[in-house]
């Protein structure tokens, strides 16, 4: 019996000092597994995204995240450090990441207030808008328009927020129906059980992009609202999060960050050689120039 207590009570010590661990030193939890878990996504194109649907994801996001990695390496003298990822959803990757599932967020979160009393940011490597894509001959040409229509959104997504405000202000009333994640919920779209897709400029033009009928489609010019990316780490961990914000910081003022965005965005991409098209806005140019980790 007093055997058991004991084997009980370590065990009992060591999750304790597992938690412990995985919540205060990220650097500590690195090093002695040797492993930094990334929560990437799967179909977040061009941020974070599996071209094929198997291997590790890729993505601009992912670059920016892969040169934390190596400070991470240079920081702890283990450059065969291994790198794990994790797919997370809109919905799990707040809970997984303050529990040391992993140890970066890295795909396309908004950095809100709110987020912030939970996780810690990044300066912003993105700015975006919130809009929607719709059908070219849906006769739909500005919000407005969307009265009295179905609505896809993603679960757990600032979206949501976010067209509920502009219904409440503008009173209109929209049916919503919401996709597990950013390809799920424009399915709803392209198989015409919404009329509109309501999501971050951007991230519609990769969906858009990479459709079978690219054409066939256009992204409303008003915007819900602007919001910036960041990558998520835990709170309360200092050494890691200077780690982090430098690392980012030094691809912004070397003016490396500009040569990823331009991969990314300007460049044919994977699987298809698919150009996005989408030039450095104003706003990300502002977030290069002077990096911050503001929260709307």
């Amino acid at each position: 019996m007093t055997l058991n207590r004991s084997l009980l009570s370590a065990l009992a010590l060591a999750c304790l000092c597992t938690a412990a661990l995985a919540q205060g030193d990220t650097l500590a939890k690195i090093k002695e597994s040797g492993v930094i878990t990334i929560g990437a996504r799967d179909t977040q194109l061009p941020f974070s995204y599996k071209p094929t649907g198997a291997g590790d994801p890729v993505g601009f996001t992912n670059d920016v995240c892969l040169k934390i990695v190596d400070a991470v390496k240079a920081k702890l003298g283990q450059p065969s450090l291994q790198v794990r990822y994790t797919i997370l959803t809109s919905t799990n990757r707040i809970p997984l990441l303050q529990n040391g599932t992993v140890d970066l967020d890295c795909a396309t979160t908004t950095n809100t207030t709110a987020r912030q009393q939970q996780v810690a940011f990044a300066p912003s490597h993105f700015v975006t808008n919130i809009t929607a894509a719709v059908k070219r001959n849906s006769g739909i040409d500005s919000l407005a328009d969307l009265k009295g229509k179905t609505v896809a959104t993603v679960t757990g997504s600032t979206a949501v927020q976010l067209l509920r405000g502009y219904r409440k202000t503008e009173s209109i009333e929209v049916q919503e129906i919401s996709g597990k994640d950013t390809a799920d919920a424009f399915l709803l779209l392209a198989s015409d059980r919404a009329v509109a897709y309501v999501l971050d400029d951007v991230q519609l033009a990769g969906l858009i992009a990479t459709s079978t009928a690219p054409g066939d489609y256009k992204i409303l010019k008003e915007s819900l609202r602007q919001e910036p990316y960041g990558i998520m780490y835990r709170k309360d961990d200092p050494q890691f999060g200077a780690l982090v914000d430098q690392t980012v910081l030094g691809l912004m003022q070397s003016g490396a960050v500009d040569e990823l965005y331009a991969k990314w965005f300007t460049r044919p991409i994977p699987p298809n050689n698919v150009n996005l098209n989408f030039p450095m806005t104003d706003a990300v140019r502002e977030v290069f120039r002077n990096p911050n980790s503001k929260g709307v």
